[in-house]
């Protein structure tokens, strides 16, 4: 009897160790930009964490806000947010992400994490307001392709815009501060030079795809 207890509980611990090993498998850190709807500029970008678990989607901000997106139906990538409402998966990012369209906003999952994780430090340690960005090409973004992208002579939405970029121009990030326009801004602003005209000027991280590192 006892050997027979010691044995359940040798394999209910062992159950227990494979299914916390594959909740982890299932978690990863990305970053997210939350863009409200209609809108061309994020609201937040930053570090999050993408789960998905027998089809249910977990997208964890780091301010604290939570989604939590559950299959309905037969038709992959249609969803239901933890409000009842629906919601659903758009392709277009390929393999770099992942868009989550809500009732009230976009998400867009990438998991490349840069400029926030892995695939950036920072220029002084104990410093998180001018991280160096992974080398690379990164690539203008917008909600629509006709979007003039200010680049600004400062990084600040009151200094003056010299030029402009559109979706799709390559550019080289240099340098990213931290936003100080809004109190609490989870966004940075980045110095680039675009790869063509190798015009220089910042332009906010909402707009940037950045580079996964490689050359």
């Amino acid at each position: 009897m006892n050997i027979s207890k010691s044995l359940f509980a040798v394999t209910l611990a062992i159950a227990s160790l494979s299914l916390a090993v594959s909740v982890k498998a299932d978690t990863v850190q990305a970053r997210c930009d939350v863009y409200p709807k209609g809108e061309d500029r994020a609201t937040s970008s930053g570090l999050c964490t993408f789960s998905q678990r027998q089809g249910v989607v977990g997208i964890q901000l780091k301010n604290g806000k939570r989604y939590d997106l559950v299959p309905v139906g037969n038709q992959p990538g249609n969803y239901r947010d933890q409000n009842g409402r629906a919601a659903y998966r758009q392709s277009g990012l390929g393999n770099k992400g992942q868009i989550y369209r809500l009732a009230t906003e976009s998400i867009y999952v990438y998991w490349d994490t840069a400029p926030y994780g892995k695939n950036s430090e920072t220029q002084n340690s104990g410093s998180s307001t001018s991280p160096v960005v992974a080398r690379g090409i990164s690539t203008l973004k917008a909600s629509s392709s006709n979007t003039r992208i200010n680049v600004r002579s400062q990084p600040t939405i009151k200094s003056d815009s010299p030029h402009y970029g559109i979706p799709g121009d390559k550019v080289k990030v240099i340098q990213c501060v931290q936003d100080q326009d809004t109190a609490g801004s989870d966004l940075n602003w980045c110095r680039v030079e675009f790869v063509n005209s190798k015009a220089t000027g910042w332009v906010r991280s909402d707009f940037i795809i950045f580079a996964d590192g490689g050359e």
